[in-house]
């Protein structure tokens, strides 16, 4: 079960995902798991887990908020997030929350991103994205 993993989020999905199946096959010998063209996403695991997952920042931007943000807004600015899948998502925000993180997107349904998936997008202090998703 995947615990935690980056995920980038990219501009160009198809030669990033070109150049991650290349780079990991080349250096790890690591397939993707997925890759869906249509959806602007991929995956790769090693060990039972992810490793590395790519997704089209402009879906994130609009998913956080920021549909069509400059590259300097809050949203339209991020590379990369922090994924953690927990138990309840809903349960998981309000604790970080609670803790100082600022609430980008409140817990949600995204059945257009996975059947039963549940995500919550937060900012650490320092700006930095974190997904939490239950499924």
């Amino acid at each position: 079960m995947d615990a935690l993993y980056p995920r980038l989020l990219v501009d160009d999905f198809d030669a990033c995902a070109r150049f991650y199946e290349a780079t990991l096959l080349e250096l790890l010998g690591v397939r993707p798991v997925k890759v869906l063209p249509e959806a602007r996403y991929a995956t790769w695991d090693l060990g039972g887990g992810t490793v590395l997952s790519l997704f089209d920042r402009a879906s994130v931007a609009e998913a956080v908020g920021a549909p069509g943000s400059s590259a300097d807004a809050p949203a339209g600015r991020d590379r990369s997030m922090l994924v953690l899948r927990v138990e309840d998502a809903d349960t998981a925000a309000a604790r970080l929350a609670a803790l100082g993180a600022t609430v980008a997107a409140p817990p949600q349904d995204r059945p257009a991103w996975g059947p039963g998936l549940r995500t919550a997008h937060l900012r650490d202090p320092d700006g930095n994205l974190i997904e939490l998703q239950s499924y």
